[in-house]
């Protein structure tokens, strides 16, 4: 599958002796990171989209959603080589924002945030702080799920809309820990849908959220609110040339975080369809083969470099992001006819589709 590479994944505003790191996954001029940076409102003017007959006002959004808005610690252990006083394994600090799912003691977050962790600690509104486990994570979707052991009483469950629903034009809020100030709210819209993310395996998340709310480090994990204070979807990335918030952030859609967090809290192994073919570096282009993985059901099957994609079992496909969207929808082992267009003609190629391998096998 073909990645996007300007997007940059931050772990929420690292905080190493009080500087904020950025980690930047990319080598594109353009930065991106995955952390959706939530500023406080401070004497901006409402947007005219949150009124009484269009849903909650900024403030009732947050006053009904906060309470299920966590603030997240991680501590890890990274090894940097060398020798002497500055070598060998650091400890480092992290922050990110979570969501609590059920009165389990469930919480989601995203998966960057808590990669590698050895020890979480989740802050809840009222001050309360709480260690937590690492159930399980997907770095395909960019989801983790962790687990808290606290009274059903703390927890406050925040309830998941229907991503597919998302329109250019909604209203939206974030709740998040940018630069490790917990609780951080800003508001914008959905500035448009469908977009694809690069995943931390270097996968590409389909179907994300794009909005203009103020996201920055620290924010990775926290919720992209509607306006019935719903989550409408993680945040996760930002596109910038600074760092920092240029208005163009990136959520990872509730429908995939649902679908992959059930999966983790049941104990299933989370696993992707894989065809093994990378595609033109245009989520919005035709869904043109760039090139075939060896020993993949692509290569298997058929599939060459240049095919052009034009349906799925028969269901139109007429860019790479709504063929990432389409295979997604299918489960290893599953049989699936993928129709091209080659040199002008048109052929039916029969695969089966295999699990998508822990890492994309050309970062792209």
């Amino acid at each position: 599958m073909s990645r996007m590479s300007r997007l940059i994944p931050v772990i929420g505003g690292a905080v190493a002796g009080g500087v904020i790191a950025v980690v930047i996954a990319s080598g594109s001029s353009s930065h991106s990171s995955v952390t959706t940076t939530v500023f406080k409102s401070s004497g901006t003017s409402i947007p005219s989209s949150f009124t009484p007959s269009k849903g909650m006002s900024i403030n009732q959004i947050y006053r009904t959603a906060s309470p299920g808005v966590v603030d997240i610690k991680v501590t890890s252990v990274s090894n940097n080589g060398g020798f002497g006083p500055f070598g060998g394994s650091q400890a480092e600090q992290g922050e990110g924002a979570g969501v609590v799912y059920d009165t389990k003691g469930d919480i989601l977050t995203d998966e960057h945030v808590v990669a590698g962790a050895t020890k979480v600690t989740v802050a809840f509104q009222d001050g309360r702080t709480a260690s937590a486990k690492v159930l399980g994570t997907d770095p395909s979707t960019d989801v983790g799920v962790i687990r808290v052991n606290v009274p059903s009483s703390e927890l406050h469950p925040i309830p998941f809309a229907d991503s597919s629903s998302a329109q250019v034009g909604d209203p939206v809020v974030a709740i998040g820990s940018p630069f490790s100030e917990p609780e951080t709210t800003t508001a914008g819209i959905v500035s448009a849908v469908g977009r694809s993310i690069q995943a931390p395996n270097n996968f590409t998340i389909p179907g994300a959220i794009q909005t203009d709310a103020a996201i920055n480090p620290g924010n990775s994990g926290g919720p992209l609110l509607d306006a019935s204070a719903h989550v409408l979807g993680l945040n996760d990335q930002i596109q910038t040339n600074s760092g920092s918030s240029a208005g163009v952030g990136f959520a990872t859609p509730s429908n995939a975080v649902r679908r992959t967090a059930d999966g983790i809290i049941a104990g299933h192994p989370v696993k992707h369809a894989y065809v093994g073919v990378s595609l033109s570096n245009s989520s919005t282009g035709p869904a043109r083969i760039s090139s075939v993985q060896a020993n993949s059901p692509a290569n298997q099957s058929g599939l060459h470099g240049g095919d052009v994609i034009t349906a799925v079992n028969g269901k139109k496909v007429t860019t790479t992001e709504q063929f990432i969207a389409t295979i997604d929808q299918y489960s290893p082992g599953q049989k699936v006819t993928i129709t091209v267009n080659r040199g002008g003609q048109t052929k039916n190629i029969t695969l089966t589709l295999a699990t998508r391998p822990a890492a994309s096998p050309t970062g792209g």
